[in-house]
């Protein structure tokens, strides 16, 4: 079977030390412990975690989507949704 442009997007996303900081610190989880592609809420994170989190980063300027997060709840999927909305002039939705 051939690569498709498909596949290619689906190289794992590298995932910023300030993200992977955040969510550690919301859960109590040790340094490095979550792997990208984890299941967030199978580690500990709450939907009132999520929402603290979304709130702390749009005031600080990061137009996040709750909703966004809340479907692919994963590192990767956080830092794709972040370099999407950081690059782009769409808004974000609740």
């Amino acid at each position: 079977m051939e690569p498709t442009a498909d596949s290619a997007e689906q190289a794992p996303t590298e995932v910023s030390a300030a993200l992977r900081e955040a969510v550690e610190a919301v859960i109590g989880a040790e340094h490095g412990t979550i792997e990208p592609n984890a299941n967030l809420i199978h580690v500990g994170l709450g939907s009132l975690e999520m929402m603290r989190l979304v709130n702390r980063w749009r005031r600080d300027g990061l137009p996040v989507s709750f909703r966004e997060l809340a479907a692919e709840p994963t590192l990767e999927a956080w830092q794709r949704h972040f370099d999407a909305v950081a690059s782009g002039p769409g808004e974000a939705t609740a």
